[in-house]
């Protein structure tokens, strides 16, 4: 009786598989024609703010029981191989491979582009305005670490824009090819990694020795093969070297995230949930801050970030970044900026996007 119910259930589900597949090429046949209409229009394949609108609209058709978050992903990689399709998309970012960099694009383009690692993060910015490849993701800012100053120098001269914007969850993990942490002698890992799982490995693994190394990728590449050592890196690096995951989310702050951009040419379209980056500079003069400030209260604009940076060239001169909710496109915002513009020496738009995945 059970057996044979069973059986239904399965037929059933074979059924809705064949549904999936058939609807999945049909989509995908539209998608070829979307491509062929970009195509002949010059528009990227890569269409960040329709993407996010796409997103927004899954969940509004999602009744359960699938969460919110495997929706997207499920859709994810259905997105990615439709603009495979279309045309090979190319991601670079700072490497090597296995990187929670590398981890953050693939999350965010899926596992259908190509992914070009980089040995710096301003070796990213140099291929993308050498037209070496189409987007770039670089990490901008960690909940704990700051700011990442290298990102924002060279934000400050490219002509490219930030299009999107991604959070990453920094989930810590000892991998090695043992099979359990008995055998474990020796730990390698970036040194942040490792002082970001200090009191862990101090409870957990006390005789081990650390060694510090370039990246948590280049530890794990350090330990393949090797029983008596383990690294301290992601799920991805475990996965791509073939080892094992002897614990996960070892970090002492669980809630450590770090932000990444998405950068490329062109602008990015409103969706109704967008961000607008921006820096300027104020003159020398007691209150210029204050006063450059009021243009966003007068019009209620929420400033969700404001971060002072040292002009490299001028001794104790600073430049401000800020994020504001609301896009480029906005009239309130363009109010703002044009008010802004009068009361600053400098001023740069970096780019309007929509906002990351779950933000609020």
């Amino acid at each position: 009786m059970m057996k044979s119910r069973l059986e239904k259930l399965r037929e059933s589900m074979k059924e809705k598989d064949g549904e999936i597949i058939r609807l999945l090429n049909e989509r995908s046949q539209i998608s070829v024609r979307i491509g062929e209409v970009k195509g002949r229009a010059g528009l990227d394949v890569y269409d960040p703010s329709q993407e996010a609108r796409v997103y927004n609209y899954l969940q509004e058709l999602n009744c359960g029981p699938l969460p919110s978050n495997a929706v997207n992903s499920i859709f994810r990689e259905i997105i990615s191989a439709s603009r495979k399709l279309q045309k090979p998309t190319t991601v670079a970012f700072l490497g090597p491979e296995a990187s929670f960099s590398h981890l953050a694009a693939r999350r965010h383009f899926g596992d259908s582009s190509r992914y070009i690692p980089q040995p710096g993060i301003a070796h990213v910015f140099d291929e993308l305005e050498r037209g070496l490849t189409d987007w770039g993701v670089v990490p901008v800012e960690n909940s704990q670490e700051g700011s990442v100053n290298v990102t924002l120098d060279r934000l400050i001269a490219t002509p490219l824009k930030i299009r999107a914007e991604i959070y990453l969850r920094i989930c810590q993990c000892l991998i090695s090819s043992a099979k359990d942490m008995k055998s474990i002698k020796r730990i390698y890992s970036h040194p942040q990694a490792l002082a970001q799982c200090r009191t862990w490995l101090t409870t957990n693994l006390p005789s081990c020795t650390l060694h510090e190394v370039e990246s948590t990728a280049a530890a794990a590449c350090m330990i393949k093969g090797k029983k008596t050592e383990a690294a301290i890196g992601s799920s991805l690096a475990a996965s791509e070297k073939g080892m094992n995951i002897l614990a996960r989310g070892i970090e002492d702050n669980n809630s450590n995230t770090t932000r990444f951009l998405v950068i490329g040419n062109g602008e990015s379209a409103a969706t109704g949930r967008d961000k607008t980056s921006l820096v300027y500079a104020t003159p020398h003069s007691p209150g210029s801050l204050h006063r450059s400030l009021d243009p966003f209260a007068r019009r209620g604009i929420n400033l969700i970030k404001i971060e002072s940076h040292p002009v490299r060239e001028r001794l104790w001169e600073y430049l401000f970044f800020v994020d504001i909710v609301g896009h480029i496109a906005d009239k309130k915002i363009k109010d703002c900026l044009s008010k802004l513009r009068k009361k600053t020496t400098f001023l740069k738009i970096l780019g309007s996007y929509p906002k990351a995945e779950g933000e609020t």
